[in-house]
């Protein structure tokens, strides 16, 4: 007579068959280099995830329906109306959170150009990409057209621009800004300084070299800090290896990483690390010495053949005014006090 499983045990082995079936297709998956993880509903404040701002980065005075999904319909790097507006301004987004009261402080000294004011905060080098692709990008399932008016970067690549007659001299400088490390508040992995990024174990969020200018300019503060050895421990054996993310975008996944405990710590400028403090992310930093750290210099230039040639030069004259320079030194920048443009 044959013999017959138990019903528990015919119920333990149906199980472990189920288990390891699962199993089997989250390893193909995952070696197809599919996603393996499970959907679930989020539990996490949503203040976590950008924008940040609650729309006041939006400065649209129309905006109809407001629809944002945080983490998957946000789009926290483009800003205003793209309906018709007299001033476009791509600015890398080095200062993406100081751009809301620069343009409110912008319009109340010019009130024809309310609500009429579009910019982007991307990458410099993701904008100068846009730029060439003749102001398209496409998000999503979205495609737009947009061309600036007035570039802002890093004073060497608005240079640089200049030479190459993308952009319209003078370049005007305005601020800079020093870097700093960022860490999760409480400084979970005992963070000291530079060197520690490159103990095994400490996990990093870095910007990409590939199109973010600020990770030039870390790679020279790791040599300062600790010699070649200590930045291709960061920037290739810990790539290499998993223990340093690199970003997307720019400072925008760092916190996030940072927040969701996937890093201990991330290189940023040191404005990034104190805006996160202001608005109550679980962040701090920790400050870098002068001898290793690296300075920038922010400046803004015309976009040759801008559409709005006259509200870019007031905009660049803007940058330098009291008024601007105040709200910059909220979130650290320095101002540049010598009024000369640097041609």
């Amino acid at each position: 007579m044959k013999r017959l499983i138990p019903p528990l045990r015919r119920c333990r082995v149906l199980l472990g068959f189920m288990a390891f079936a699962l199993l089997a297709v989250g390893v193909a998956c995952a070696a197809d280099g599919l996603w393996a993880g499970a959907v679930r509903p989020p539990t996490y404040r949503e203040q976590m995830f950008p924008p940040w701002s609650h729309g006041h980065n939006d400065p649209a005075v129309a905006k109809g329906l407001e629809f944002t999904v945080p983490e998957v319909d946000d789009l926290p790097d483009f800003h205003g109306s793209i309906d018709h507006p007299r001033l476009v301004i791509f600015v890398g987004g080095n200062y993406y959170f100081a751009m809301a009261p620069l343009v409110a402080a912008f319009e109340r000294e010019h009130p024809g150009l309310k609500g009429r004011i579009y910019y982007e905060t991307l990458p410099p080098g993701i904008l100068i990409q846009q730029m060439r692709a003749d102001g398209t990008i496409t998000i999503g399932n979205m495609t737009w057209r947009i061309e600036p008016d007035v570039y802002a970067a890093g004073l060497k690549k608005v240079r640089y621009y200049i030479k190459h007659k993308v952009l319209q001299g003078p370049a005007v400088p305005y601020v800079t800004n020093d870097l700093a490390i960022m860490i999760p508040k409480g400084n979970p992995a005992h963070i000291r300084g530079l060197k520690d990024l490159g103990k095994p174990g400490v996990r990093l969020a870095m910007p990409n070299p590939a199109w973010e200018g600020v990770a030039r300019q870390i790679e020279l503060a790791l040599r300062k800090a600790g010699g070649a050895t200590l930045e291709h421990m960061v920037y290739v054996t810990k790539v290499a290896d998993g223990q340093t993310i690199l970003t997307h975008i720019h400072h925008r996944q760092t916190p996030l990483f940072l927040m969701q405990g996937l890093a201990d710590a991330g290189i940023t400028w040191k404005s990034e690390a104190i805006f996160q403090e202001q608005v109550g992310h679980p962040l701090g930093l920790i400050d870098i010495p002068a001898a290793d750290n690296v300075t920038a210099v922010y400046a803004a230039a015309l976009v040759r053949g801008a559409a709005h040639p006259r509200a870019a030069r007031a905009w660049i004259d803007f940058l330098r005014s009291p008024t601007a320079l105040h709200i910059f030194e909220r979130y650290g920048f320095k101002p540049l006090r010598s009024r000369r443009a640097v041609h």
